[in-house]
């Protein structure tokens, strides 16, 4: 199929299945502010280089007293050396999270790219510190594991010189040919823009980039574009839709996941903290427990998303602990319960709290919180055809109508024999 330049043939392009089956992937922001890595709390550390410019913000303060005022956010470059980062430790890390694909910002609203570009000369991480190309390194990294290399990439660029002159010349003469240039040198599987909300479509001329994505780029059969190609089109237009700590907003509405998931296909995005960005000022009160991050993964893909989770790692390449720590717990929940995760489909929302439903290949999955003791009631028609078993523990468990539909009996289990935590999964096949 040909798509035309315009939205109401780009909007029916399907979501690829890969990416609706693949449910959980990791966002990596890393770049020169992730030197001073500081930003107040509950604000985006990687605007560093936005917030240094007003003087009366905490950025400004914080960098005044660590840096001096004549420090400028290009002057972080010397700073910013990566000597510790292994692009196959990383994704290694992220296999054993589980994670089917990364979105890595090869480029954040700074315009400094973590790439060799011909449009970001000597103002990338090849042609100056620390000279290698991040983008080659991950992608062949994750080629090897199996999990799908994918970018974000910003539209704009808040101080360079075209685009403050004329937006709509910077999107024709800067912004596509990087685009193109970035997609066919390393072929990702996602792109994630950003940075739109200024200007329309139009003024980005985004339908025409990808009426080109769709129809003659190398990846035109499996990439994932989102929604954010003009301040009108997010939850409107584009490929998967986003959200961003739960919420997105465009020109003329305000919605949420719940709002969204019935539109299209879409993928929550949100840092284990509150910055993308690391943040050295954070502490473990500003950060989401495992049960919170499962919870979030299980409830997303009940309503038919995806979770697109966050790490930030230091100016030096490693990733911190607790994020590490994180992405394994999260991992080990998977490797028990993601059977009822991974290329599954929403089957109804629960009337019950702390209760969710996906169904794969004729098998419903049901997610609870509570250790399985005694009886749990669940709104689904009784089916005596139905078995029910209890993932992570090899227990029998009996089905019986209730009242609200059917409710599951547990016997007595031992604890240190249930290998699951946070939520519990059991499985209903015939």
């Amino acid at each position: 199929m040909k798509y035309e330049s315009n939205w109401r043939s780009l909007d029916t392009r399907p979501v690829p299945q890969w990416f609706q089956d693949a449910k959980f992937g990791i966002f990596i922001h890393w770049g020169l502010y992730s030197v001073p890595g500081y930003a107040k709390k509950g604000d985006y550390a990687e605007w560093y280089g936005w917030n240094m410019n007003d003087k009366e913000s905490a950025t400004w303060k914080f960098h005044e007293t660590k840096y001096g005022a004549d420090f400028q956010y290009a002057d972080f470059v010397k700073d910013f050396k990566a000597e510790l980062f292994d692009a196959e430790e990383w994704v290694s890390l992220f296999r054993r999270a589980g994670a089917k694909y990364i979105n890595f910002v090869s480029k954040h609203h700074d315009g400094y790219c973590m790439y060799p570009s011909e449009y970001a000369w000597n103002w990338n991480s090849y042609d100056l510190l620390p000279h290698r190309d991040f983008c080659a390194e991950l992608k062949a990294a994750c080629d090897k594991a199996d999990v799908r290399f994918g970018v974000y990439h910003s539209v704009y660029e808040w101080f360079h010189p075209l685009f403050l002159k004329d937006p709509e010349e910077y999107a024709l003469k800067h912004l596509h040919p990087m685009l193109k240039e970035l997609v066919e040198k390393y072929q990702p599987a996602t792109l994630f823009t950003d940075g739109e909300w200024q200007y329309t479509s139009d003024v980005w001329h985004s339908e025409e980039f990808l009426q080109w994505l769709y129809n003659e780029s190398s990846v035109k059969d499996f990439i994932v574009p989102n929604d954010r190609w003009g301040r009108e089109t997010r939850g409107v237009h584009g490929g998967n839709f986003t959200t961003e700590y739960g919420f997105v907003g465009n020109e003329s509405a305000d919605k949420t996941c719940d709002d969204i998931q019935e539109l299209r296909y879409f993928e929550e995005c949100r840092g284990i903290g509150r910055s993308f960005g690391v943040n050295r000022i954070e502490t473990t009160d500003d950060y989401m427990s495992a049960a919170e991050l499962i919870e979030l993964l299980v409830d997303l893909v009940s309503k038919g998303g995806n979770l697109l989770l966050n790490v930030g790692p230091n100016a030096d390449g490693t990733i911190p602990v607790i994020m590490q720590e994180r992405l394994e717990q999260i991992g080990e929940w998977l490797n028990i319960n993601g059977e009822g995760i991974y290329a599954a489909r929403k089957l109804k929302k629960s009337k019950f709290e702390k209760v969710w439903y996906t169904q794969r290949d004729g098998k419903i999955y049901v997610f609870f919180t509570g250790f399985p003791f005694g009886e749990k009631k669940i709104d689904l028609a009784f089916d005596p055809s139905y078995k029910a078993r209890l993932l992570g523990c090899d227990v029998k468990v009996d089905t019986a109508a209730d009242e609200a539909g059917m409710k599951l009996l547990f016997p007595a289990i031992n604890p240190d024999e249930m290998k699951s935590k946070y939520i519990y999964t059991i499985c209903l096949e015939k």
